[in-house]
């Protein structure tokens, strides 16, 4: 009996060592692999839900302000990469003046530093109402397009275009500008005729830039605001 009872103590710890030698081996039950997974199976988990400008607010519903916010502020507040800035009404007053139709074009195709919808997933009719915060708070007065409603089309005719922008120049003769008290220099140029002179406007002519600053304008557009500029200062084309 003496002789066997080592050997009855040696096989009683193997058997009891047999379970951790499995697993140190790689050995772990394929049941246990698979609770374990379970198990960790809601933190394993991610689901990726698309970016939208308030974190939340379904896309078409939301305010100007909280675009404004949530986008556009991060360069209106600050005046980076030459945005004008939120309430800086001189900036503003040139913009204000082409109407809300033509800034809502040209924020959703995009302008200098500004990529197309101003960076941001805003509907047509988002947008607008984002343009109408910014400027009703540096000197518009802009009515909000209703809800369903696509952005009305500017209340700004060629002819108040022309005096919001083209004025600013011409009156005082800024940057070398014919004046427009300067009845012969307008003369001399709607001689050529009003396409010409729309081309030469297109392309930009000493320092004014081209189209005349106003990147937002069709040709057509640009066009009706040359007439109406020559027919103010009494040089109209036939």
């Amino acid at each position: 009996m003496s002789k066997m009872y080592p050997r009855t103590l040696a096989m009683a710890g193997l058997i009891a060592l047999a379970p951790v030698m499995a697993l140190a081996m790689g050995g772990r039950p394929k049941d246990d692999e698979e609770a374990v997974n379970v198990r960790i199976q809601p933190v394993a988990k991610v689901k990726l839900a698309p970016a939208q400008a308030d974190g939340g607010a379904q896309a078409g519903g939301r305010s100007g302000e909280e675009i404004y916010k949530a986008v556009c502020g991060a360069c209106h507040d600050t005046g980076a990469a030459g945005a004008p800035k939120t309430g800086d009404k001189a900036a503003w007053a040139p913009r204000i003046g082409v109407g809300l139709d033509v800034l809502t074009k040209t924020a959703k195709a995009g302008k200098n530093a500004m990529p197309p919808n101003g960076g941001s997933d805003a509907t047509e009719e988002e947008l607008a109402r984002a343009i109408v915060f910014m400027a009703n708070k540096s000197g518009a007065n802009f009515k909000e397009p209703a809800a369903g409603a696509k952005p009305a089309a500017s209340e700004k005719n060629p002819e108040q275009i022309a005096k919001a922008t083209c004025f600013k120049c011409h009156e005082t003769g800024e940057q070398g500008a014919p004046k427009i008290s300067d009845q012969a220099a307008w003369t001399q140029r709607a001689s050529k005729g009003l396409d010409a002179v729309t081309k030469t406007v297109i392309r930009g002519h000493g320092k004014m830039p081209a189209r005349g600053g106003l990147a937002e304008l069709t040709d057509a557009e640009l066009k009706a605001v040359i007439a109406q500029l020559l027919k103010e200062v009494g040089a109209e084309t036939k």
